[in-house]
């Protein structure tokens, strides 16, 4: 069994896997939701607020139940959020009428971060139209993220961007970083990732995109913080080339790094498990590196 050195951004391998195994194995009798919680507890799983991050080893747990590593009880009841499943789209119709102008028509854009639950509304109308009108689709929330609904100055909605938990591992991001494998696991957390970015099919303005984006990423940095209360110095994302060229992440000062090697998350060596993409990554700090490899 080939164990990877990383899992859901902490160090893992035999000694990890035996934990949870005995954890598993010990108490039969336990919902999922007591052994996420147990194994939080057990490693000290926090977050910067000292919060267990049991959703995080609930994740742990089912992605090595797909490995085949453990065996979980059964599932005992559904989850009482909509974490992780599809929004229901139908309730939150957007008013689709054609917006083609020049960018300064548009201006000033209002930015609405909508994560926070006073914009539950606004939020569930944002993950909507995501699972609607993006390509990958989108399901509720799961883990730490940002949501950004953004209008134009007469109140229409123009786009959606979502950022979220960085990539595991990325060859072509982690030699450019220079970062240890310990030091990866140790940082990861300070590299959030442009999970979605959705300029809605009926607005057609040029160079609104790359507009977005450069606004945008001045206001991550310190609403992360503000949120989380943890810093961030790297921005990443991820563009099939199939389908976009990038040209918005170029003008809006992002470097691409080279490209993935489409495997995926959980994909084997030396097989395409998913479409190849181009890495592109916004330094959020003169100095990122030098906090990214901090040991």
């Amino acid at each position: 069994m080939q164990l990877p050195r990383t899992l859901q951004g902490r160090p893992f391998g035999p000694e990890q896997l035996a934990q949870v195994r005995a954890l598993v194995g010990q108490n039969g009798d336990w919902s999922r939701y007591r052994l996420s919680r147990e194994l939080a507890r057990l490693w000290d799983w926090r977050t910067p607020q000292g919060q267990l991050k049991d959703m995080a080893a609930r994740t742990l747990l089912l992605k090595m139940e797909e490995q085949g590593w453990i065996e979980l009880p059964a599932r005992r009841m559904p989850s009482p959020t909509r974490s992780g499943q599809p929004p229901m789209g139908g309730e939150f119709p957007l008013e689709a009428l054609p917006v083609g102008c020049q960018l300064a028509e548009l201006l000033p854009l209002k930015f609405l971060e909508v994560s926070p639950v006073n914009h539950r509304q606004t939020r569930r109308r944002l993950e909507a139209a995501l699972h609607r009108y993006h390509y990958l689709g989108y399901r509720s929330r799961v883990g730490q993220n940002l949501q950004y609904w953004v209008c134009d100055r007469q109140e229409r909605p123009v786009a959606a961007v979502v950022f979220g938990a960085p990539a595991w591992q990325c060859a072509v991001r982690d030699q450019w970083i220079g970062w240890s494998a310990l030091a990866r696991a140790r940082q990861l957390g300070a590299v959030v990732n442009n999970t979605r970015f959705l300029i809605f099919p009926w607005v057609r303005v040029p160079h609104l995109a790359s507009h977005i984006l450069g606004h945008i990423g001045g206001r991550v940095r310190p609403d992360w913080q503000a949120k989380y209360g943890q810093r961030i110095w790297l921005l990443e994302t991820f563009v099939d080339r199939q389908r976009f060229a990038g040209t918005c992440y170029r003008a809006a000062n992002w470097t691409c790094l080279g490209q993935t090697r489409g495997r995926g998350r959980q994909g084997p060596a030396g097989v395409l498990s998913t479409s190849i993409k181009d890495v592109y990554v916004r330094p959020l700090h003169p100095n990122f590196r030098q906090c990214l490899q901090s040991e």
